[in-house]
């Protein structure tokens, strides 16, 4: 939040990122959580995108909206909240796992599915659920870091998140944004070389 989200923005942007998701803590201030989204938006115009997730309700989706968001990601499959993303103009991005939850998601409208827990899965299971589904797009997320990235790309995801395990608090509260956009370019190289 505050200053830490517009200095961390800017270290990932520097590292080749131009996506981050603010997430939603769903026992806090959902306002806050949108004044983060606005001032990255402001401060960055088209160039970084903001994005609002662990988006649980249509209020959320209404005020990640209002903030600048550009695109909302669920932990779960909500036709409610898939229905107003799609309603606002905005991408849908809800959490799947079994094939079911993911061709679920995909008839609700959601333009691409994030596989959680990725990691678990693993890239072998992205590659077997892209082979009867292949029309949907998927995400992998949950776990993936610079060493997997390429794997799970290889293996048909459209794109991956990365939480934790390029985004770590010690940094953050050390103020070492320079590591972390030193980690984004490792991350972004690491698929660009796996392609």
């Amino acid at each position: 939040y505050g200053d830490d989200a517009l200095r961390l923005s800017e270290a990932l942007h520097k590292g080749g990122i131009s996506l981050i998701e603010v997430t939603f803590d769903q026992k806090g201030d959902i306002f806050r959580t949108a004044e983060t989204i606005r001032s990255i938006h402001e401060h960055f115009g088209e160039d970084f995108l903001p994005g609002a997730g662990t988006v649980m309700t249509t209020e959320q989706v209404a005020v990640a909206e209002e903030a600048g968001a550009q695109y909302i990601i669920s932990p779960n499959v909500s036709e409610a909240v898939i229905r107003e993303t799609k309603k606002r103009g905005l991408i849908s991005m809800p959490g799947a796992m079994t094939p079911s939850e993911i061709v679920t998601a995909h008839d609700l409208g959601a333009d691409i599915v994030k596989v959680f827990p990725a990691s678990v899965l693993g890239p072998s299971y992205i590659k077997a659920v892209r082979a009867p589904l292949g029309y949907i797009d998927l995400m992998a997320v949950g776990g993936v870091n610079e060493e997997n990235a390429g794997e799970f790309i290889r293996a048909g995801a459209v794109g991956i998140g990365i939480g934790g395990n390029l985004v770590k608090k010690a940094f953050i509260d050390d103020g070492r944004f320079e590591t972390i956009a030193e980690a984004a370019i490792r991350l972004c190289n690491s698929v660009n070389i796996s392609n």
